[in-house]
């Protein structure tokens, strides 16, 4: 890994987590009308908070783009995992909570976790499988399984909603990083011309507008603690499946690697919800009138 990709890999985890905490900050206050709906993103425009939040995640995005073109995806998405890690670090100066036991023990894990999973399963490029079979299987199963998740999320809605549709766009969010890669490999290839007669630029458009409106959505009803996590962890496993699956990464595979990449994720993933329960995430309005507009803050 360079030191280039690290630090892009880095710096996008950074916009990420403070564009998350902004976006929810100004998203609590939306509209329970808007829920699901695309509505609620013609609301939240007009909230410079959450303006400043969409383009900290935009150039968060950016970056992650950047960092793909120059590294693996297996690689990357544990890297941006850890924009938790700065949700955090901007949350405790608005709520000026202790990290605690809690706090360092999901830091650890978090950032251990990222560190065993690159180490012992050292991420290398390969050539991107020709099957467009497979590379529909996993792209249908993750898309398939964000669809069933927002159904169930809008039955719930004010219950487990939130975390479901925070799962569901983590799933989408992942793939849309697997198309962003191929996109770009597609501009190395053969310019603009090679990228927009491909299906996958459109498919990375509409699976980010679509996981917009599922992240607000789940900001809008429930607090950080329920719906970053659930959306952090589900981002990098979609990423890393696809990744394996159709984009040719390739991972150590021999049983002590695969121990240690198995433990690295679980870590991770343990981390990112000890981080998301903590205390100096915000939790958010409890009650708010259903058709009232958002006022510019």
């Amino acid at each position: 890994m360079s030191l280039q990709v690290l630090i892009l890999a880095v710096s996008a985890a950074c916009c990420l987590g403070f564009g998350f905490v902004l976006q929810q900050n100004a998203a609590q206050k939306a509209p329970l009308s808007d829920f699901l709906s695309p509505r609620i993103l013609l609301d939240l425009v007009k909230v410079p908070r959450w303006l400043g939040g969409i383009g900290l995640m935009v150039a968060g995005m950016v970056l992650g783009a950047i960092a793909l073109g120059q590294g693996e995806l297996s690689l990357i998405e544990p890297l941006l995992a850890t924009n938790l890690l700065f949700a955090m670090a901007l949350s405790r100066r608005q709520t000026r909570q202790p990290l605690g036991r809690q706090g360092w023990t999901g830091l650890l894990l978090l950032a251990g976790g990222v560190t065993a999973f690159i180490v012992a399963g050292e991420p290398t490029g390969g050539t991107a499988l020709t099957d467009p079979s497979r590379q529909w299987l996993i792209i249908g199963a993750m898309v398939g399984t964000a669809l069933l998740l927002t159904g169930y999320a809008k039955r719930s809605r004010l219950s487990a909603g939130p975390v479901l549709l925070a799962t569901a766009a983590g799933l989408l969010y992942g793939v849309q990083d697997a198309l962003t890669r191929v996109t770009g490999e597609r501009f190395t290839e053969g310019g603009l011309v090679e990228v927009f007669t491909g299906w996958q630029p459109y498919a990375v458009l509409a699976l980010g507008v679509t996981g917009l409106v599922l992240v607000q959505s789940a900001f809008e009803t429930a607090s950080l603690r329920m719906s970053l996590p659930a959306l952090t962890a589900a981002q990098p496993l979609a990423g890393i499946a696809c990744g394996v699956g159709f984009l040719g990464d390739r991972l150590r595979t021999d049983p002590g690697a695969l121990a240690w990449e198995s433990a690295g994720l679980a870590a991770i993933v343990v981390g990112i919800v000890l981080l998301g329960l903590h205390p100096a995430m915000p939790s958010g309005a409890t009650v708010r009138e259903p058709a009232r507009r958002l006022q510019p803050s």
